[in-house]
């Protein structure tokens, strides 16, 4: 298994430093990793750095809570798309879905989706499973095959728990073959990443992508 190629070599925390970037960058391209994830204020540095490579940049959106107003995901988008941002990785509004207003959670996804959309950009949306029942993630996938993201992601890492086995087979059981799943959250290990593609991921989110191909 080509494992570099699932993974998107990511540097999301809060004092994260221009240094870090430019090392995540150098190593996207030496590994050969799909893509990095890099915040909004280092997504034109790393596109800078990745120009002419066919690794690909993703910045988030509305992260890592996704209760920000609509329109200022939908304009986080606009800035990156500018800055040729090629991904977005985009939390849902948590915060409406617990709260049973399932109209804003679609309105809100539903904004930034079309936004992606026309302009040809990939979006991951990211839904935080750790957090959900199982039928709040059957409702939210619904929603999903209703309006065709490019990605379903399982987590932003940061709150709870991260991607599991168990959440990716059931939304590859709930998704529609055309929407692709992002696992991203706790992969620490080469045995994890495998599990997790063998489950139906299609894309790894990881900081320790470079120690997970180091092992032997």
């Amino acid at each position: 298994m080509n494992l570099a190629a699932y993974f998107d070599h990511t540097a999301l925390r809060p004092d994260v430093t221009e240094t870090t970037i430019q090392q995540l960058c150098t190593q996207a391209k030496e590994f050969g990793f799909a893509g990095v994830c890099v915040p909004p204020t280092y997504a034109a540095l790393a596109k800078q750095l990745l120009v002419d490579t066919n690794v690909k940049v993703a910045t988030v959106i509305g992260f890592p809570l996704g209760y920000s107003a609509t329109v200022a995901k939908v304009e986080e988008i606009k800035r990156g798309i500018t800055e040729q941002v090629d991904e977005f990785d985009v939390v849902i509004n948590l915060a409406a879905l617990k709260s049973g207003n399932w109209n804003q959670v679609r309105t809100d996804l539903d904004s930034m989706v079309t936004t992606c959309q026309m302009r040809a950009k990939t979006i991951k949306v990211i839904i935080e499973t750790a957090l959900l029942t199982e039928a709040e993630i059957r409702q939210i996938c619904e929603i999903c095959n209703e309006l065709e993201p490019t990605f379903v992601k399982t987590s932003t890492g940061f709150n709870g728990g991260g991607a599991t086995v168990e959440a990716v087979q059931l939304l590859r059981f709930l998704l529609k073959d055309s929407i692709k799943i992002k696992a991203s959250g706790g992969i620490r290990d080469r045995a994890g990443a495998e599990a997790l593609v063998a489950a139906g991921a299609d894309r790894l989110g990881a900081s320790r992508s470079v120690s997970i191909l180091q092992e032997h």
